[in-house]
């Protein structure tokens, strides 16, 4: 016989709530069969949870031991230098380090923040969006005038381009609060090739014992110090310290140290920050470079001269993407004609490049030139008369 209903062949479904036993035995045994079923199953979840929790326990464990760490190096390979150490430095002195990073990457790399764990160091970046090969620098500038003693920071640096990452640079030093410097540093501005420049700072120290300054060292060979002798006075030891830049200081940044040697065990070298430019009287013209309209695929040249008060030579040119080009010029002369070559792409709209020219004269001593163009295929409708000669033609490319 073939029950009635089912799933429309004659067939019931075969669940717990539809099966029927045939006798009483037959049941009790598919009741065990359930109930050993029911803990088959609850034995298989037990299982399951057990898997689980041993799973984010081993997860928890490397992340402990520093795996996300090791996600986020590829923001640290920028940095060649993670901390430093200021030293002893003097109250009120100009102190800051500048870590350098550089865009090892194809993708553009951005800052979005920095942030210090100590008021005793403020962090600044210079420049925050990085293409590739460029660099910047975060600025950690010690807070002499409102802190004594020993102190320490990590500054965080934060990415969040093209993936987030933050990287720790540490620093820390001693500021002495009876010994200062005024001005707080060695600033001679901008300095003109060939005039050399000089600046005193006034070097005092307050204490029982007296205070003696016992040789001033650098690694600068343009510089000379001379060195009053000390006046004492009571608690108060002061001298007059004063600097020189050689006039055949190359152009060029400053930014070096002094290093002040004294008898005191305590701390025997104490430095001074010296900063500057030597800039060369370099004029450019023009400035602003405009080539007008230019063919895709096709090119333009024209001329930019360069002047200088001493002869130099052009080393060369630096474009972010090649397209113009220049010969050195070799021979130092005090004016240099620039013959600029610009090699348009295939595609179409408004250009404009900074064109960095490369002396003999030093780092940023040219004036950076900005050129403009405009890649325009030509109209369509544009008759015989409108058109280059040959000649015309090979002399633009």
């Amino acid at each position: 016989m073939v029950a009635q209903g089912g799933d429309g062949n004659g067939q019931l479904p075969r669940s717990a709530e539809s099966y029927r036993p045939a006798s009483r035995k037959a049941g009790i045994v598919m009741a065990l069969r359930q109930r050993n079923v029911s803990e088959s199953a609850t034995r298989r979840e037990i299982g399951f949870i057990r898997r689980a929790a041993v799973f984010l326990a081993v997860a928890a464990g490397l992340a402990a031991s520093g795996r996300p760490a090791a996600a986020q190096e590829w923001a640290k390979k920028m940095f060649s230098v993670t901390s430093h150490n200021f030293g002893t430095v003097a109250r009120g002195s100009k102190t800051e380090y500048r870590f350098v990073f550089r865009n090892l990457y194809e993708e553009d790399i951005h800052v979005s923040g920095v942030r210090t764990s100590c008021g005793c160091t403020s962090p600044s970046v210079t420049k925050k969006l990085l293409k590739t090969h460029e660099t910047s620098e975060v600025v950690a500038t010690f807070n002499t005038r409102t802190f004594l003693g020993q102190h320490g920071a990590t500054l965080t640096v934060t990415f969040d381009r093209p993936f987030t990452a933050e990287v720790q640079l540490r620093v820390a030093g001693n500021i002495r609060g009876d010994v200062t410097f005024e001005p707080p540093s060695v600033n001679l501005g901008n300095v003109d090739l060939g005039r050399g420049a000089e600046q005193r700072v006034r070097v005092t120290h307050i204490g029982s014992a007296p205070w003696e300054i016992s040789d001033v060292r650098s690694a600068n060979a343009n510089f000379e110090v001379l060195l009053s002798k000390p006046r004492h006075s009571g608690s108060q030891s002061t001298y007059d310290l004063t600097l020189r830049l050689r006039p055949d200081a190359p152009a060029g940044y400053i930014n070096d140290q002094l290093i002040l040697v004294t008898n005191d065990p305590r701390a025997a070298q104490i430095p001074m920050d010296v900063e500057g430019r030597v800039v060369a009287a370099v004029t450019v013209s023009p400035q602003l470079l405009a080539l007008g309209t230019v063919a895709p695929g096709g090119s333009v040249t024209k001329n930019i001269v360069v002047r200088a008060n001493r002869p130099f030579a052009v080393t060369g040119i630096v474009c972010s993407d090649g397209c113009l080009s220049c010969p050195a010029k070799e021979k130092p002369a005090k004016v240099h004609i620039l013959p600029v070559t610009f090699q348009a792409g295939d595609a179409s709209g408004r250009i404009e490049r900074q064109l960095t020219i490369t002396t003999d004269l030093g780092e940023g001593a040219v004036p950076v030139v900005t050129v403009q163009a405009m890649v325009e295929a030509a109209a369509a409708g544009a008759g015989a008369a409108a058109q280059p000669s040959t000649a015309q033609s090979a002399s633009t490319r």
